[in-house]
């Protein structure tokens, strides 16, 4: 068994990854790693036609997902690499390389999160979300009986000490307490896409308090919605409290 411990966070957007990529990077036993298959994901489907930074993210990180994965497989410096994904951006791969890995998926209510994605992309499908990839993600793990960790943004905001020392319990590593608090301002880990979507998180220095959104839901949202909540539903059953 290898001496380290790779975990990857799979996650959908506009959820609190950032966040929770910035907290593993408090601990001196870890290395984060922001988002490594995105340019794979932008090479293999037409997402490049509109994702903010396409052509720089194309530029400038590893294009092939396969290389990636022998990256993610090999040494690192810490005895904990956490790879910060998202969940769609799993197309055209051998997935096998999770086996050997702590998987963790990250959802949030698409109520929620729906009308705070379409700031950056106007017109999101299914495809874009993560809801169908995640419950594909889990049963792929559970065919293989492999542990398969939830969480819900929400209930990391509602109580980030418990939830965490959970999490850490859950994939074997001691809680730090290190992980509930961090400096302002970018990290040098940051992909170059942070300046479209990581203003919130550089201007924080802990986990939000949650707050629910009060403001209407957007009508032609809602077709979407009622596609991403039966995934949801399933998801958040399965999460951590």
């Amino acid at each position: 068994m290898s001496p380290i411990t790779r975990i990857n966070l799979w996650s959908g957007p506009r959820n609190i990854s950032t966040a929770l990529m910035y907290s593993f990077a408090q601990r001196s036993d870890t290395t984060v790693y922001d988002e490594p298959l995105y340019a794979h994901y932008l090479a293999k489907t037409d997402a490049y036609e509109y994702h903010l930074g396409a052509e720089e993210i194309l530029a400038k990180m590893e294009n092939d997902g396969n290389k990636v994965i022998q990256m993610m497989e090999g040494n690192h410096s810490t005895p904990i690499a956490f790879f910060k994904h998202m969940t769609h951006h799993l197309v055209e791969l051998d997935w096998s390389f999770m086996d050997d890995m702590v998987n963790v998926i990250l959802t949030r209510d698409p109520m929620e999160m729906l009308p705070s994605y379409v700031q950056q992309i106007e017109k999101p499908t299914l495809k874009d979300v993560g809801y169908a990839a995640h419950l594909q993600v889990l049963e792929y793990l559970e065919k293989k009986d492999q542990k398969v960790i939830v969480l819900d943004g929400k209930n990391v905001l509602l109580n980030p000490k418990s939830v965490l020392s959970k999490l850490c319990l859950e994939i074997g590593i001691p809680f730090d307490s290190s992980m509930l608090a961090w400096q302002a301002g970018a990290r040098p880990e940051d992909g170059c896409w942070a300046k479209y979507w990581y203003k919130s998180v550089h201007q924080s220095t802990s986990f939000a308090p949650y707050k629910a959104k009060t403001a209407p839901f957007p009508e032609y949202l809602k077709p979407l919605l009622e596609e991403c909540q039966p995934y949801y539903a399933i998801l958040k059953n399965r999460a951590i409290q």
